[in-house]
């Protein structure tokens, strides 16, 4: 019996042992899987194909990967600007590849400015003898934009185009919290902070809407001058002016339509342009499928063509999303996690820096920790410059002061110096349903803030003088830093948001211009030459894992998802008006602080279009209370 134990304990322990050799080695595998990237290897030469699968973005976000494979939702595909101008600026110059193809299918957009910024990369691709071909099914503001740099630009026969130009409406709630008796608290500076006109209008104020003209009016013109510029025989005033008219000289056949208004140049299904594609480049080796063509991806195409790291380091950090006090991020400005990025980087002997915004702002709190970080850089006595991408207001601004010059675009919207709080009670509301408040206060203070009693007027008096103090800070920082007076800003300031074009001729921006430009100010004032430095993005790349994940949960859907006609433009508009709403609640619900935010600006790309695609709790409310 003692040798059966001692055999069986044998027989265990090797049962044992193989298991955790089994397990090792699927762990090796998954982490080989995982930590797999495009190589050199797979560039196929023929086609850069660029096919934007979602949003252009600043700064893409992580996936969460349990959150992702819980959901199961494919997430949006995120395409960083400087990456996809980079992929255009080296295949312009490279023998490899004669065509770069726009796969617009999917294409959720990108603002303006990142809009301007690879229009320009593909202008520099067509004028090295580069053909650049585009398509989609539906060409909206943001996809024409990019469409009108192309060389050819081919429209689903079932596709439209519909431009409809910077604007709209907002939701406003002050009559629907006075119907249920709840008291928006509103604590704020500036004429035109119209963050908080939501929670105690039904409309929008005269001083907000002659701000707003004023704002998209300006929008609206660089945009038509850009795509006229850039495609000159499209038709813009007849596409907008008369569009009714536009669409009934085609009998409502909206390809038909785009075509007679130059804003495309061919009507054909994928299959077609691909075959069309396919003459140029070749036919796919690896691909029988009907419409294929000899491409390399973006992917493997930047992996293939890494950044020049050779020569002196000038860091760029980049503040992207909405400021948020603690760790968020990347894609939202977590304040802390941004701080700690610049701090890391106190050792590393930067010759300069260049600080990307494109932010509406958010807390006040984690914009002044981000500028206090800035700040510690340029005690180091080194240039520091702040290039501005699409938005750059509020809180966006407020991190922006130290800078020793500010570069903007025209189409940037910035400014939107105030600052503002809101806090619901419900006191009215309890007060209804017979709930009431009462004990004892052995200070003004005491038992302070009742969300369900209600605020004393001290605590009124006090949040409101907060506010104002926070106000008289953000005065201060700009005028020292533009060379100001307090006054003199705040006549430019109370909240009022501004063009890139009109922000320069007021002085809240030095120059026009983009990140490049930032960085080669930066490098002349270092006294570097040349191939003589580099950018150095502070921060981690995704994790290994982000890229596998996004095209393994992506693909499952992604056919599915194809950018539909216009009446699926349309549903997916009043989807994202949805999402504003949950936003909005969000925030005023939401224990935030005070608000150095501008939401006048327009919503971030990628969260419109996540707006969209969500299907969040107040989605489903409202489509309850409608059935």
């Amino acid at each position: 019996m003692a040798f059966a134990r001692k055999v069986w304990k044998l027989l265990v322990a090797i049962k044992d042992g193989l298991s955790l050799l089994f397990l090792l080695l699927f762990f090796a595998v998954l982490f080989t899987i995982l930590t797999a990237r495009p190589g050199p290897a797979q560039i196929h030469g023929g086609a850069l194909l660029l096919e934007l699968d979602g949003v252009v973005v600043e700064e893409k976000s992580a996936i969460d990967p349990i959150e992702a494979f819980l959901s199961g939702t494919a997430p949006m595909g995120e395409y960083d600007v400087q990456d996809v101008v980079h992929a255009i600026d080296t295949a312009a110059t490279d023998d490899r590849i004669k065509v770069i193809v726009l796969d617009m299918s999917r294409f959720l957009g990108g603002g303006s400015v990142h809009m301007q910024d690879i229009g320009e990369a593909l202008d520099r691709a067509r004028a090295a003898k580069k053909p650049v071909l585009a398509y989609a099914m539906g060409y909206g503001d943001d996809a024409m934009r990019l469409a009108a740099h192309a060389s050819e630009v081919w429209i689903d026969p079932l596709g439209g185009a519909v431009i409809a130009g910077p604007g709209g409406n907002r939701l406003y709630y002050g009559a629907l919290l006075e119907r249920f008796n709840v008291n928006a608290r509103i604590y704020k500076v500036g004429t035109y902070k119209s963050a908080v006109e939501p929670y105690d209008r039904s409309d929008m104020s005269p001083e907000a809407r002659e701000n707003a003209q004023a704002l998209y009016g300006a929008l609206w013109e660089e945009w038509q001058a850009q795509v006229k510029k850039a495609r000159p025989k499209a038709d813009i005033a007849r596409v907008t002016k008369t569009p009714v008219a536009w669409v009934e000289a085609s009998q409502g056949d909206l390809a038909q339509a785009a075509l007679a208004a130059g804003l495309v140049d061919k009507i054909g299904t994928a299959v077609e342009f691909g075959q069309h594609v396919a003459k140029l480049v070749g036919e796919d080796p690896m691909d029988d499928t009907p419409g294929s063509f000899r491409h390399t991806a973006l992917g493997p195409w930047l992996s293939g063509n890494p950044r020049d790291t050779s020569g002196k380091a000038i860091g760029v950090v980049t503040i992207a999303g909405e400021i948020l006090d603690g760790e968020a991020g990347p894609g939202t400005a977590g304040g802390d996690r941004i701080a700690e990025l610049l701090d890391d980087a106190l050792d590393d002997d930067l010759a300069g820096l260049v600080v990307r915004v494109d932010s509406p702002g958010g807390s006040v709190t984690a914009s002044e920790v981000i500028r206090d970080a800035i700040m510690r850089q340029k005690a180091r006595k080194i240039p520091v410059a702040v290039s501005m991408a699409n938005v750059a207001a509020s809180g966006g601004y407020w991190v922006a002061t130290p800078a020793d010059r500010i570069f903007a675009e025209p189409e940037t919207i910035t400014g939107s110096i105030g600052i503002f709080a809101v806090i619901p009670t419900f006191e009215g509301l309890a007060a209804e349903y017979g709930v009431n408040s009462d004990g004892v206060q052995t200070t003004p203070l005491s038992g302070q803030p009742d969300l369900i009693g209600g605020f004393t007027p001290e605590v009124d008096t006090i949040l409101q003088r907060s506010v104002e103090n926070g106000y008289r800070d953000f005065l201060t920082r700009v005028a020292e830093a533009r060379k100001m007076t307090p006054e003199r800003v705040d006549a430019i300031g109370q909240g009022r948001v501004w063009d890139g074009g009109t922000a320069r001729q007021i002085g809240l921006v030095d120059q026009y211009g983009g990140i490049d430009d930032a960085l080669s100010w930066v490098a002349a004032q270092a006294k570097l030459k040349d191939g003589d430095w580099h950018a150095k993005y502070l921060g981690s790349e995704p994790p290994p894992y982000d890229n596998l994940l996004r095209s393994i949960l992506f693909d499952d859907e992604s056919e599915a998802e194809r950018t539909g006609d216009i009446f699926a433009t349309l549903a997916a508009r009043q989807q994202a008006l949805l999402g504003q709403a949950e936003a909005d609640l969000t925030r005023l619900t939401g224990a935030r602080g005070m608000q150095a935010y501008c939401l006048t600006c327009p919503v971030e790309p990628r969260a419109a279009a996540k707006a969209q695609r969500d299907d969040g709790w107040l989605k489903g409310l409202l489509r309850f209370l409608a059935d």
